[in-house]
């Protein structure tokens, strides 16, 4: 019986168990790191907001704001590197490094075209922005929010070329790398908080140029390193880097879509929190920490599926239609494993949590009611609806995984979220119910995509 799944899900007769693309330690050496980077980036992401908000409450409330429109721009640029990881890893699975070491040089050129007017135009416009956005808000908010988008809008292309950086190690199976410098770039920049938050009592303006520095210290030493010939990909002579125009419009073909869908998902979460504003403190308090929760329990699965891309990739490159199947298949069961632990073991340290960071009562209460239903639904509906489809945008499927999931996310996490709270007046637990129901929809449609075949239908090299 169980055999027959199988060969329902993928043709076992087709793959040559004895000479897997990767075996199982090289499986785990490449996922393993990427669930660590996700899971202590998280954790110094908490630390950083917490020694903001020691700077006052305007300070807290400008980055926060700040920070909605800076996720946005950072979820466009991870897209691009995502971009770069596909086809970089198909190539590389081709066997074929010298066009996949010219394709490596188009991303940089093609971050850094759209990345640098990126920065100049926020740099430039930045108080309209913020104005055009948030509309009327408090002077000194404002003041402070104009600072923190300053020096955060800089960073920008630093951070564009280190997810490049990091895609290129990742592509190559090496995920160990990056993990190291992403975990000594953010304890820099808590370090850099400290100093210039509480020691020069620099503020917001202090965030912003600590995490303006660790970016460009993650960027520099990643491009430094990625000059020796240790890896697969070799950038090198950089003043030499002339745009190639067909590969940078096949880069861009696998990246704007991602970019859509991510900045789709940004748009929704912001309709969302408009909706949850009119539940009054309380319930506001609740959601925001059941956010930080549900973030944490799935951290460990959004790794994985990073690192499933680079493992479709190379399969796909080399032709391995079938090995490609069965490793989707292979890496959503460890994913499955990794969000049930993590549901577990988030579920058992909520309420210290939540008493350490002194909630209401009321609000913890509300929290934890929330928690118990996301953490029985979650480990049944997230992994078909999110781990699958890396591994098919890495064969190139990405503009039905960008129309599928901008529907979804619309028409039932946003919807039926809006319609709950403003027409039923049902409380933040609506979040939960509208966003459980996205996962579902999205895993059957994901599941149908995935049983069809048509995802292999994509050419990403030549």
């Amino acid at each position: 019986m169980l055999s027959k799944v199988k060969n329902h899900l993928y043709n076992s007769d087709r793959i040559d168990w004895n000479n897997l693309t990767f075996t199982r330690a090289e499986l785990w050496k490449l996922l393993y790191p990427l669930m660590l980077e996700q899971l202590l980036t998280s954790f110094m992401g908490m630390a950083d907001t917490v020694m903001v908000t020691r700077a006052g409450s305007e300070a807290i409330s400008a980055v926060s704001l700040v920070d909605s429109i800076n996720i946005l721009v950072i979820q466009i640029l991870s897209a691009l590197a995502a971009g770069g990881t596909i086809i970089c890893s198909q190539y590389i699975g081709h066997k074929d490094f010298k066009r996949c070491n010219a394709a490596a040089r188009q991303v940089v050129i093609t971050v850094l075209m759209i990345s640098v007017p990126l920065a100049l135009l926020c740099l430039i416009f930045r108080k309209p922005i913020l104005g055009l956005v948030f509309g009327s808000v408090d002077p000194a908010v404002m003041e402070n929010g104009v600072a923190y988008f300053f020096y955060t809008s800089i960073s920008f292309p630093f951070l564009a070329l280190f997810e490049s950086g990091a895609a290129f190690y990742r592509a190559g199976g090496n995920s160990r790398f990056p993990m190291t410098l992403s975990v000594i770039s953010n304890c820099l920049n808590i370090f850099g908080n400290a100093v210039l938050i509480f020691g020069f009592d620099m503020g917001v303006a202090g965030a912003a140029i600590s995490t303006l520095l660790s970016r460009i210290f993650s960027a520099v030493v990643i491009f430094w390193f990625l000059r020796k010939p240790r890896q697969p990909i070799v950038i090198d002579r950089y003043l030499s880097i002339r745009p190639d125009f067909r590969m940078i419009r096949r880069v861009l073909s696998i990246g704007v879509p991602s970019g859509i869908e991510n900045g789709m998902f940004q748009f929704g979460k912001l309709a969302i929190q408009s909706s949850v504003s009119t539940l009054g403190t309380i319930n506001i308090a609740a959601n925001a920490m059941m956010i930080i929760l549900e973030n944490l329990n799935g951290i460990g699965g959004i790794g994985i599926g990073i690192g499933l891309m680079t493992v479709v990739g190379q399969c796909i490159g080399a032709g391995r239609v079938e090995e490609a199947k069965y490793y989707i298949v292979k890496v959503s069961m460890i994913a499955e494993a990794v969000v049930l632990v993590s549901c577990v073991v988030v579920f058992a340290i909520a309420k210290p949590v939540m008493w350490i960071a002194g909630m209401d009562p009321k609000a913890a209460e509300i929290c934890f009611q929330m928690l118990i239903y996301v953490s029985i639904v979650k480990p049944i509906v997230w992994i078909p609806a999110f781990i699958p489809a890396y591994g098919m945008r890495s064969a190139g499927d990405v503009k039905f995984s960008m129309v599928a999931s901008s529907i979804t996310m619309w028409c039932c996490r946003v919807l039926v979220t809006t319609v709950l709270i403003r027409v039923f007046g049902v409380g933040p637990i609506a979040v939960w119910i509208g966003m459980s129901l996205d996962w579902l929809v999205r895993g059957i449609v994901y599941s149908l995509r995935y049983r069809s075949g048509k995802w292999l239908n994509h050419s990403v090299i030549s």
